[in-house]
């Protein structure tokens, strides 16, 4: 054995390790980007009394349409109105959450990165 070896060790064992990951971690990263312009492309629509308002977003969190029931436009009671739309809204952000996260789940193998390395 040469100077400074030691038995079973191979010089640059570390290095290809570390570059074997770079790769892994690069691939990853690009699988990460497909998946979010996939989703980005995603809608999601959500209701609220019983379809008297609905709404829908997509992927990019944008809402994309608001449709209101005629019969639910009582100008004597606009906050009922106003309540239903954002509960309808929420509601379809909240569902294009859930979307993005098992989407990105798929990708990182559950690997619990922190809030925002998605």
């Amino acid at each position: 054995m040469g100077k400074g070896m030691k038995a079973g060790k191979r010089p640059g064992g570390k290095k290809d390790n570390m570059q074997a990951q770079m790769a892994q971690l690069q691939a990853m990263q690009q699988k990460m980007e497909a998946v979010q312009a996939e989703i980005e492309e995603k809608q999601t629509e959500a209701t609220a009394g019983g379809g008297a308002v609905s709404v829908a977003v997509n992927g990019k969190h944008q809402l994309v349409s608001v449709t209101i029931r005629p019969d639910v436009c009582d100008p004597e009671d606009v906050e009922m109105l106003q309540d239903l739309v954002l509960v309808a809204a929420n509601e379809a952000l909240r569902q294009i959450d859930e979307i993005s996260q098992s989407e990105m789940s798929k990708v990182t193998g559950g690997m619990g990165l922190p809030p925002g390395m998605m």
